[in-house]
Parts: C-alpha cells; structure tokens; sequence
C-alpha cells in the first residue's frame, strides 16, 4: 500500500521515516518529495508497505502523532490518474 505523509517538518530525512514506519512492519520504501530546483523537502513524502494489514495499523497509529514538533497527516495515497500528453501548439 502506498501511503501519504503530510504536514512534514522540512529536516524529516527519508530513513527517519523508513525507521518510524517500520515500528508497524515491513517498509519497501520511504521517500521525501523535494523541490527539483533547490532541493529542499516539499513536507510531505509516500512511503510503501507490501503488507496492507501492516499500512492500515501505521496509518490508524500515525496520523496525527508528532514528529519533530509537527503532528503529520498520514492517510492512503489515492493514485492519480496520469493524463496522456497533449501537443503544445
């Protein structure tokens, strides 16, 4: 299941999430977003548990708890339909 982190201080790292995430069961990956240009955190990420069981309970235990002074917002992330591309004129 692939899981929404929002409301993210921006010095949360992807392996301080991985670590909290992993408390609940098997993380297959954590990543911040940041900014293509400057780099910086976005302040949310997506993390993926293969076990949805294991997502569900992260979620339900997670969603508001502090981290680093912020209460994050963590939720199922809704897949968003990609567009095909359309010709620039």
């Amino acid at each position: 299941m692939n899981i929404f982190i929002g409301n993210l201080s921006y010095h949360v790292q992807d392996e301080e999430l991985a670590s909290l995430f992993g408390q609940h069961g098997e993380v297959e990956s954590a990543r911040v977003i940041k900014d293509r240009e400057t780099g910086r955190s976005r302040g949310f990420a997506f993390v993926v548990m293969p076990d949805d069981g294991d997502a569900n309970s992260a979620i339900d235990a997670l969603n508001g708890h502090d981290l680093n002074g912020r209460p994050i917002r963590v939720n199922q992330a809704i897949e968003k339909e990609r567009n095909e591309r359309r010709p620039r004129y």
